[in-house]
């Protein structure tokens, strides 16, 4: 890593850790949230986060779940102005075009997870304000996860954040495609990788909706 990397990464790390401070006393209060499934930190390695998107707030649950920088892909219209402009570049999210297909942003994904950084993708491109449970799924995690071993963190959530009413999210145990590791990849493997983590993420919505509806029953 050269030096300008790691004033860089230093100056990131720092912004994230004085949001994680600020987070007890800033958001919780107003939404308030319960984390379900895997709620211990992943503090060892890098890691990759893919969940569904509802709500610009989404990115509080992948830099919560780690002590790590997390570098979250996000569209280059957000960098253009108004108060998210600001954020994204604090952050240094990764700028990806409307349509999801960005070498530049792949290559930067990768070179923040080889630092040891962590990278937040939403597969859906958009937020959801449909009825669906998700929208299509853009390619790219899978491979990006292959390519650098990094596993990835798959969550999920059922309702849109919004504000004094406690959200869930569900954390999944670490996804890696070790069969693939140091491997040509074929657009068939992709793509079989692509659809096991889609399904994972169905099943774990499913198991959130399952948890809640429990809840629910036993107060009634």
């Amino acid at each position: 890593m050269s030096k300008k990397d790691k004033v860089k990464l230093n100056a990131v790390s720092k912004w994230f850790r004085t949001l994680r401070r600020a987070e007890p006393f800033l958001y919780r209060p107003f939404f308030p949230y319960k984390k379900h499934g895997h709620t211990q930190r992943f503090t060892d390695r890098a890691y990759i986060f893919v969940g569904n998107h509802l709500s610009v707030l989404d990115v509080v649950f992948p830099a919560i779940a780690t002590n790590r920088a997390v570098h979250f892909m996000a569209k280059k219209c957000l960098f253009e102005k108004g108060l998210m402009k600001k954020f994204v570049n604090k952050c240094e999210c990764i700028p990806v075009n409307r349509d999801g297909t960005d070498v530049k942003a792949v290559m930067l994904a990768m070179k923040y997870l080889k630092q040891g950084e962590c990278v937040s993708i939403f597969p859906e491109g958009t937020r959801n304000k449909t009825d669906d449970t998700f929208l299509p799924f853009k390619s790219g995690a899978t491979a990006i996860s292959i390519k650098t071993k990094t596993p990835i963190i798959p969550l999920v959530q059922i309702k849109k954040i919004r504000m004094f009413r406690k959200a869930h999210v569900l954390y999944g145990e670490p996804i890696e495609f070790t069969e693939f590791y140091d491997k040509r990849l074929t657009e068939e493997d992709i793509k079989k990788c692509d659809d096991f983590l889609r399904e994972r993420l169905y099943e774990m919505h499913a198991e959130l909706t399952r948890i809640l509806s429990t809840k629910k029953s036993k107060k009634a």
